[in-house]
């Protein structure tokens, strides 16, 4: 993941556009060191539905990374999202062999936690321990060294389409980089946006894209809950495109630059210009009959994703609220509707605890390219301390391998 020189990089693969950061590990901290985007039209809700037109947004942001960062990028650490994703909780339960718990009986526990019927057409993609239990004696979540008899572990389990993996491996080998790993969408978004408070006392990270809304529910320092919806801010666009009668272009340009989530919150007097179809004059409307169109649409997303997050049984338990992040964050008003809709404090999420070029990746559409780094940073350090060192992920040739070798690096590390 981290190479020699301290360098990683992340590989952002979203519906709307497609990022890269680079990042310099020094001194133990992440320094944002490049970063390249650009427009995404081979996706449709998290899928690869245009290889052609995936790798070529895939190659321009890459080029503008190495020209920002002065490198030569070969390999990354790609995010995963879309509507294919499911995820569920298991536990494992094994006996410690010699009284006292070693990595091999964490691995046995994790194997016995992912021994579940998964179908042929879906792949582990993570498993995340939760926390380990020693006769009876929970809430532990390093179990090293402790003597017991009986180890129990609590994991969430993360399963993908096989071939929707296979397509994002195989746009990125066609733009001439290796995956080092394939990561959650959401996962990723949490490292660069949440606190350990926030993630200890109970939180809910919302990452509204283009095409679909992520999910992840935190309680007690770990992940309890994923869930992905096949809605973003492209419905948002759409309304606009209808009811303002313009071009998608410009409905997105629109939504950008005078878009609110809550209509209390405008001016009675405050005007737009719409551009027309077809050629016709521009039209001045109310800026307030475009919140009219955005407002419903974002209430029916917050809704469903509540009810998302009701289904965990967390919703009283988040204590720290809902922090929303990507795209639709920028949203003017968002914040303020979504408080409303879950009765909860929410925030914007901000990529945290950066070095580097901070002012660039300060935006919440970078939230999840900033997040595969310092997952990577953090999860290569793990392999540091004591674990034996995982599986590099290069020249794949299709995603079963992959996913093959993904399921050999997470028996490796844990």
């Amino acid at each position: 993941m981290v190479t020699e020189d301290g360098l990683l990089v992340g590989l952002d693969i979203g519906t709307t556009k497609i990022c890269v950061v680079v990042a310099k590990i020094t001194e133990g901290k992440v320094n944002i060191v490049g970063i390249g985007s650009h427009p995404s039209t081979g996706l449709r809700k998290g899928v690869v539905v245009n290889m052609d037109s995936t790798v070529n947004s895939i190659k321009k942001a890459v080029e503008e990374a190495e020209l920002m960062a002065g490198i030569k990028i070969d390999s990354c650490l790609v995010g995963i999202a879309g509507a294919h994703i499911k995820s569920f909780n298991s536990n494992g339960v094994v006996a410690i062999k010699d009284k006292e718990v070693r990595p091999d009986d964490v691995a046995r526990a994790i194997d016995a936690a992912k021994a579940v019927a998964i179908p042929a057409d879906r792949e582990l993609i993570h498993v995340i321990p939760q926390e380990y239990i020693i006769d009876d004696q929970d809430g532990i979540r390093d179990p090293i060294g402790i003597t017991g008899v009986r180890l129990e572990v609590k994991t969430h389990i993360v399963t993908g389409s096989v071939s929707s993996a296979q397509n994002i491996v195989k746009c990125c080998k066609l733009a001439g980089l290796n995956v080092d790993d394939i990561i959650l969408g959401q996962l990723a978004s949490s490292e660069a946006t949440l606190t350990p408070e926030e993630k200890e006392i109970g939180v809910a990270l919302v990452d509204i894209g283009g095409g679909t809304s992520d999910i992840a529910v935190f309680i007690n320092g770990a992940i309890k809950f994923t869930s992905v919806l096949p809605y973003g801010g492209n419905n948002i666009t759409n309304d606009i495109a209808i009811g303002l009668r313009t071009p998608l272009e410009e409905a997105e340009k629109i939504k950008k630059k005078y878009g609110c989530a809550f209509a209390n919150m405008i001016g009675a007097n405050e005007t737009i210009e719409v551009p027309s179809v077809g050629g016709r004059k521009p039209r001045t409307l109310m800026r307030k009959t475009l919140a009219d169109i955005i407002e419903p649409r974002v209430e029916e997303i917050s809704s469903l994703i509540y009810q998302e997050i009701k289904k965990s049984g967390a919703e009283r338990l988040l204590a720290s609220g809902v922090v929303i992040t990507g795209g639709c964050a920028n949203l003017e008003g968002i914040a303020e509707l979504a408080e409303n809709i879950f009765n909860l404090p929410a925030r914007r999420g901000y990529p945290i605890g950066l070095g580097g070029l901070v002012d660039v990746v300060n935006n919440p559409i970078y939230a999840t390219g900033v997040g595969l780094l310092v997952y990577g940073f953090k999860n290569s350090r793990v392999r540091k301390h004591g674990f034996k060192k995982g599986t590099r992920f290069k020249d794949f040739l299709n995603s079963r391998k992959l996913l093959n070798r993904m399921r050999d690096w997470f028996k490796e590390i844990f």
